[in-house]
């Protein structure tokens, strides 16, 4: 286990212990039961061999059997509830962790990290998770205290085999860490082939048109058969190596047995008075290594969470909470948008791509971005959605810097449409309503109507409701700008942000969409980024500024107020 993941195991561990306590109390009641359950199942096996008790005590015997039976049975009932609870609650904050660290990076912070991989950890990793919580933490506790318990019992009755039992336990733990160094790497190589498939898998999928036409299908085939060979591989040596601690523990409970059978072995030559004793500690012996036989059908999962350690504490810090005595909103009607000698670096060895760079765009103004592929557009818009943080200098709305506002209010106060939209499997109504679940029929209609869309959906055969499916399968690419366009209209966002909204559209539906955005536009304070000529001429006839990140690149000065 590295330095960086052993503080996060050690945390969970911690946490998990805390939240088991009530069940881990509770699952020592059926090792009580166990143990009546011996001692009646003793006194009735030497009554029936006429070496014990008469016929009423063994009817007492016989009841209390039963009782003890029936209650372990329910409480082992509960105590199973009361884990599967531990794992569901143990999931839903990692997975709430994940999602949060995840959101908090954005797409910036994601990028060069692929989607498969990050599905895997939020869903994969989560679930391998499960059993560490939900299993090996209750089992953990119960493997010292359960034979911890049955071992006192039996050295009440019988202080040489009681001591037989503690010494034959005290092996096992020894086995399992042995086993369990190798089946903790091996956990940790079944996870990579899991992701390497998942992320070819995913791959291939996207690509499917390019792989039939590439004539690669059935080159592609037998990859990913190969990948799947080599998880099943590796998913086949976890569990050889798992069962090293299983072997271990049999043999344990063996020799244990054969020695308290030889300690009994006058009982076989006539004296019967050792007989209900002999009985109850040989029945004792299953009961004592029960708890350990749990806790190695659970080792593995103690191993899985070392495999999945290192992606968790990867993940980076939320952000730091901002006071709430520094933490404010602005007004919703009117914004003006300022850089205040702001510089960010992707790389400390590399030029900046914003350096010191000042402009300030008013209420109801447009601001232009124009310049080449990596002049820093796409850079200066996620600074202003709050995905990336600048280096020096600072960004303001209304006069409030960014980092200080709610992160409610500047959602608020933001609406984006880049060049190619998300949109999502479902209806064209639910795609639209997605910025505002809660708009009135007359409000989603006049975004429809602004956006142009009203043509499109009076042509489609169940309107608003019409499927779509994932990634806008099923409509243009000028049609999804649209839908795009309507969910901003609903949004009502005082700041609007254009990143490159008409690439790759033809002139004809370029020149309807700038129409709409036109609209969209009007009384907004809007940044957009384009290379386009038609969309840098619609910018002119509206009278926005321009900024030519080309020019601030090469020539002397660095700062410029538009």
């Amino acid at each position: 286990m590295s330095a960086r993941t052993k503080p996060w195991v050690k945390a969970e561990q911690k946490l998990g212990f805390r939240a088991a306590r009530i069940p881990i109390l509770l699952s020592l009641l059926p090792v009580l039961c166990g143990i009546t359950q011996a001692g009646c199942a003793a006194a009735l096996l030497a009554g029936v061999l006429h070496l014990g008790p008469g016929a009423w005590m063994s009817v007492l015997y016989a009841l209390g059997f039963i009782a003890a039976a029936g209650a372990r049975a329910y409480l082992q009932m509960q105590v199973e509830r009361q884990n599967f609870e531990l794992g569901a609650s143990a999931r839903r904050r990692l997975r709430g962790a994940v999602l949060a660290a995840l959101l908090a990076q954005g797409p910036a912070g994601l990028r060069g990290r692929h989607s498969a991989d990050l599905a895997a950890t939020a869903v994969d990793r989560v679930e391998a998770m499960d059993g560490f919580h939900a299993r090996w933490i209750p089992a953990t506790a119960l493997a010292v205290l359960g034979p911890a318990l049955v071992g006192l019992a039996a050295l009440w009755v019988d202080w040489r085999s009681g001591l037989t039992l503690l010494l034959a336990g005290l092996f096992v733990p020894f086995a399992m860490a042995v086993a369990g160094i190798g089946a903790g790497v091996a956990a940790k190589k079944q996870f990579l082939a899991m992701t390497r498939l998942q992320i070819r898998f995913l791959d291939r999928i996207r690509g499917i048109s390019t792989i039939v036409l590439a004539g690669r299908a059935a080159d592609e085939a037998r990859a990913l058969a190969e990948a799947a060979k080599e998880l099943r591989q590796r998913t086949m040596r976890v569990l050889r190596v798992a069962f090293l601690s299983s072997t271990a523990l049999d043999l344990a409970a063996a020799a244990a047995l054969v020695i308290i059978v030889l300690r009994f072995a006058p009982v076989l030559h006539g004296h019967t008075a050792l007989a209900p004793t002999a009985l109850f500690m040989l029945l004792l012996v299953p009961e004592f290594f029960a708890p350990l036989r749990a806790f190695s059908a659970v080792y593995a999962d103690r191993m899985a969470v070392e495999a999945v350690a290192d992606d968790f504490a990867a993940l980076p810090e939320p952000p730091p909470a901002v006071p709430a005595v520094d933490i404010r909103s602005v007004a919703a009607h009117g914004v003006t948008l300022a850089f205040e000698h702001v510089t960010y670096s992707w790389e400390a060895s590399r030029p900046a791509v914003v350096e010191n760079l000042s402009f300030k765009v008013g209420r109801g103004e447009m601001l232009l971005l124009t310049g080449a592929s990596g002049s820093g557009k796409s850079t200066i818009m996620d600074l202003i959605l709050g995905f990336l943080a600048p280096q020096s200098g600072k960004v303001t709305i209304n006069g409030v810097e960014m980092d200080t506002l709610i992160p409610a209010a500047r959602t608020k106060m933001l609406g984006w449409i880049g060049q190619r939209p998300v949109i999502f499997a479902g209806t064209i109504e639910e795609n639209i309503r997605f910025a505002r679940p809660a708009a009135s029929e007359t409000e989603l209609a006049d975004a429809i109507r602004h956006a142009h869309l009203t043509e499109l959906i009076a042509s489609l055969p169940q309107g608003l409701k019409t499927p779509i499916g994932e990634g806008g399968f099923g409509v243009s690419g000028g049609q999804a700008q649209r839908i795009a366009i309507a969910r901003a209209f609903l949004k009502d966002a005082p700041l609007l942000l254009l990143d490159e909204p008409t690439a790759h559209l033809d002139p004809a539906v370029e020149r309807d969409v700038l129409e709409s955005l036109k609209h969209l536009a009007a009384g907004r304070t809007v940044v957009l980024a384009t290379h386009s000529t038609m969309a840098m001429d619609f910018a002119k006839t509206i009278g926005a500024k321009r900024l030519d990140l080309d020019a601030l690149r090469y020539a002397s000065w660095r700062s410029v107020t538009a």
